[in-house]
């Protein structure tokens, strides 16, 4: 009896699961799958923050302190890497054997990231991570996108920025409290960052095993493994040199050999896409809708202006206000809590008014002034907590771009892509962000030399004793004292100089970031406003298999706003407004 009950009951966990026969889920089975998906997703965020700040104690214990880029350079190529294809997989063979396998992923390469013995283990360990990584976030947008219509949408995703913003808190306290202890139950401290993943990637994958039942017909396709091969090649080579380049030199001949391959990779890219059509990795006619185009470069622009705040606020608190890594950590909350707000806000109001091109456009504003007075504020003695209005500011220009964003272009392509649609946005902000880190550090460090040296040179003009502080450290002592900042410690009175010529390269910084910023504001301009569907990507296709709805949104949409007074089409809700409102 017992060997025919449980089938019985893993069909009814199924039926509990599945939509009703139009594709509605209830409230509380939306909550229930968020549940799962945000417990996956908070394993990738807080992965991230928690190595960064243990990293260097890990390099130590390995014995491999110039090899630690390496760790960070391989988790990033392959999760970048792997977002696009995430995303057209799923579009063709359903959602959750994909993000099954990715959690998957994500804990083995875990348990062997703790596992490592080398610097060069522990970067191919986490290049596995990152292959599981990859589809974490993405995946889980568009399995939103799959059972929350768009008009409502916003308001589910703004339960993620809740864990993008913990995790930006929690894992500089979880790493630095793990890199500090010694061992834990015989095992070195720092290994725990990565085996902690291990009963959370297990109830992630219980949780979405459970609650993750979603309808998908698969369809008949070419698998395009010319333009998965070409994607690697053109990617793989420039995410070498935006992280080693700074160390190589942007025109040294491994840099400019990346640039080549790249180059090369790109050409073949765009021909092997071409070649494949509508079985493309990344179709090359969603360039032709107006949406998708638009925030592709947004997202691109965006992530790299954002990483020069979150990138650049945690290294000027410990190194200028000398906190470490767990207190900046919790010195960042300001941000986080203005991330959530805005996530949360822009979400709900979306909801009650189906508008969502005004969000990106006042997130961009808001960013722009908090990192232009970030420029003009911080000093070598600004207090903490004078910055705290800025960080908010910070955080609710992002908490304004995010969801938004995605939604507008879930709502536009047809619910046939929205996997490749939601990973391609996700894998141009990662690039963006790419980009601004490796473009803001370079910045930062060719600057810092001569900022600190000038502010140095003025200390000891005026005094006899920071004259000899400064010519014991000389030239040399000055390049090893921007590669670890702890070293001018050794120098008591050029701290305050070092101090104020680190600021004064931040706040160039800061400055640059803003102009990159600011120009998001004119990209996310030509966004159209289209009306946002009532229903859910599930429902959607299911009309457009019934020949119920129209191929492409976006179309739709536009043909709906221009034609004055003419009835919405069956798959969107008629637009918000006046009935002659244009799109954009």
């Amino acid at each position: 009896m017992s060997s025919t009950s449980a089938p019985g009951r893993a069909a009814r966990r199924r039926d509990a699961a599945a939509p009703d026969a139009d594709g509605t889920f209830t409230h509380r089975q939306i909550v229930t799958i968020l549940v799962g998906l945000m417990v996956a997703m908070f394993l990738a965020a807080l992965d991230q923050t928690v190595v960064s700040t243990a990293i260097r104690t890990i390099a130590d214990d390995l014995q491999g302190y110039d090899l630690q880029a390496w760790a960070t350079t391989a988790f990033l190529i392959t999760s970048t890497i792997a977002t696009p294809l995430y995303g057209k997989l799923s579009d063709i063979y359903g959602r959750r054997p994909f993000y099954l396998f990715a959690i998957g992923v994500f804990v083995v390469g875990s348990i062997l990231c703790g596992m490592a013995d080398t610097m060069y283990q522990l970067a191919a360990f986490r290049a596995v991570q990152g292959v599981g990584a990859g589809g974490l976030m993405s995946l889980a947008l568009a399995i939103i996108g799959d059972i929350v219509p768009p008009r409502e949408r916003s308001r589910y995703q703004g339960y993620f920025m809740a864990v993008f913003g913990s995790s930006s808190v929690l894992g500089p306290v979880v790493g630095g409290f793990f890199a500090g202890q010694g061992s834990i139950l015989g095992i070195e401290g720092w290994r725990w960052i990565f085996y902690i993943n291990v009963p959370l990637g297990a109830l992630a994958f219980a949780a979405v095993w459970r609650v993750l039942h979603l309808p998908h017909e698969r369809r008949e396709h070419r698998i395009d493994w010319p333009g998965a091969v070409t994607l690697v090649a053109f990617l793989v080579p420039l995410l070498v040199v935006a992280e080693q380049g700074r160390v190589w030199g942007w025109s040294s001949g491994r840099a400019v050999l990346c640039y080549a391959i790249g180059a090369a990779g790109f050409v073949l890219f765009v021909a092997a896409e071409r070649a494949y059509r509508d079985d493309a990795l990344l179709p090359l006619r969603l360039f032709r809708n107006r949406t998708f185009t638009v925030s592709g470069i947004g997202s691109i622009v965006m992530g790299a202006g954002m990483f020069g705040g979150l990138l650049l606020l945690p290294q000027y608190l410990q190194i200028v206000h000398g906190s470490s890594a767990t207190v900046a950590g919790l010195q960042m909350i300001p941000l986080v809590l203005g991330i959530m707000t805005g996530g949360i806000f822009s979400g709900i109001a979306i909801s009650r008014t189906g508008r969502y091109k005004l969000f990106p456009l006042v997130g961009v504003a808001l960013m722009v002034v908090a990192l232009l007075s970030l420029s003009v504020v911080v000093e070598a003695d600004t207090s903490v907590w004078a910055l705290a209005p800025f960080m908010v500011m910070l955080g609710l220009g992002l908490g304004f771009n995010f969801q938004p964003v995605i939604v507008a272009v879930q709502n536009a392509v047809s619910p046939r892509e929205m996997g490749v649609a939601t990973s391609s946005v996700t894998f141009f902000r990662q690039m963006g962000g790419t980009i601004g880190t490796a473009a803001f550090l370079s910045l930062l460090f060719t600057r810092m030399p001569q900022e600190i040296g000038d502010r140095i040179g003025e200390a000891a003009a005026g005094n006899p004793e920071a004259a000899a502080q400064a010519q014991q450290l000389g030239r040399a002592g000055l390049d090893e004292i921007t590669s670890d900042t702890t070293r001018i410690l050794d120098f008591p009175l050029l701290v305050d100089p070092f101090r104020e010529g680190f600021t004064a390269s931040i706040d160039l910084v800061f400055l640059i970031a803003a102009g990159v910023v600011a120009i998001g504001f004119f990209v996310f301009l030509f966004l159209p406003q289209l009306p946002l569907s009532n229903k859910s990507g599930i429902q959607a296709r299911q009309d457009d298999a019934a020949g119920l709805g129209p191929g492409d949104p976006e179309d739709a949409g536009e043909q709906a706003t221009q034609a004055a007074g003419a009835a919405a089409p069956t798959s969107v809700a008629p637009p918000v407004g006046r009935p002659g409102d244009s799109p954009s």
